[in-house]
């Protein structure tokens, strides 16, 4: 089975499947190593690790498309990429979601947002037409039947924090008709608005939440009850991006003033997990095969 394939029967079962947002490879190695079966990449956690910028449309598509890449052969599990707006109108996105298919992304997220976009968490956002993200997911539904059928065009939109859950809804239907296999509501305000929204839509739904991290617009929902209303996906963009920070910081703090962080193993993994991680005795084997006269 292909990973799109088994991306696609594990939202089918809309059965609350959590996609930690992954950063960077490390952090998609990890995510994959602590069980979870599926990861998303996390456009805000791109922008902030290679340019230490806010997620406000900064990073170009070749550079989504490279970092992306080499997310995708680092895990064996199937990866969500981030195609943002589609990085312009709907033939723009059909470019982008071809380029996703060929890079051995499972699927994609694609949102309703205007060009610059920013994190669905921030304020400032506004919105393009109902028929304009509809005719652009209808482009990418088109590229998707030609190359990969099983490949999940993820529609999100926007329209609550803008327009009412109402207008969510509106367009979340919209979208399914157009081809997306599953809605992204973004920043439901409440519950019950997820409840509305996973009722009222026509295809599976999915959310994000902020998990630790304080100021997401969405309130924290277990799992098991996001599972029992019968959301399909639930995305945790920026935890591990957070959860890293704060490590670098705790880090950081205990070595200031020409400290040595002596002892103090619970701060950083062992030089022996991290070489494990990078794959490094795979390609001790390689050097003793290949190089001539080798050196242990």
């Amino acid at each position: 089975m292909s990973k799109a394939a088994a991306l696609r029967q594990m939202i089918e079962q809309r059965a609350a499947l959590v996609c930690p947002g992954a950063h960077d490879v490390m952090s998609a190695k990890l995510i994959e190593r602590a069980g979870f079966t599926a990861l998303q990449v996390s456009g805000f956690g791109l922008a902030a690790s290679y340019l230490g910028l806010p997620d406000m449309a900064f990073l170009s598509f070749g550079e989504m498309l490279e970092f992306t890449r080499n997310i995708i052969r680092a895990v064996d599990i199937p990866v969500m990429a981030d195609a943002d707006t589609g990085f312009g109108n709907s033939v723009n996105a059909m470019y982008v979601t071809e380029r996703l298919i060929e890079a051995g992304a499972a699927g994609m997220n694609i949102e309703d947002q205007q060009f610059p976009k920013r994190c669905g968490h921030l304020e400032g956002k506004q919105i393009v037409s109902i028929e304009e993200m509809a005719l652009k997911v209808r482009a990418c539904a088109d590229v998707r039947e030609r190359l990969d059928p099983d490949f999940i065009i993820n529609a999100r939109t926007d329209a609550i924090a803008v327009a009412g859950v109402e207008a969510a809804i509106e367009r979340g239907n919209a979208y399914a008709e157009a081809g997306a296999d599953l809605i992204f509501v973004e920043a439901p305000q409440s519950p019950e608005q997820i409840r509305r929204v996973v009722d009222e839509i026509a295809a599976p739904v999915s959310i994000n939440l902020m998990d630790a991290v304080v100021g997401g617009k969405t309130p924290l929902v277990a799992i098991d009850t996001l599972r029992e209303m019968g959301v399909a996906r639930i995305s945790l963009p920026v935890g591990p991006l957070f959860a890293a920070v704060k490590g670098m910081q705790t880090y950081l703090a205990e070595i200031s003033g020409d400290r040595l962080a002596e002892g103090r193993t619970d701060l950083v993994a062992s030089f022996a997990e991290f070489k494990d991680l990078v794959g490094f005795s795979a390609y001790r084997e390689l050097e003793q095969r290949y190089l001539p006269r080798f050196v242990e």
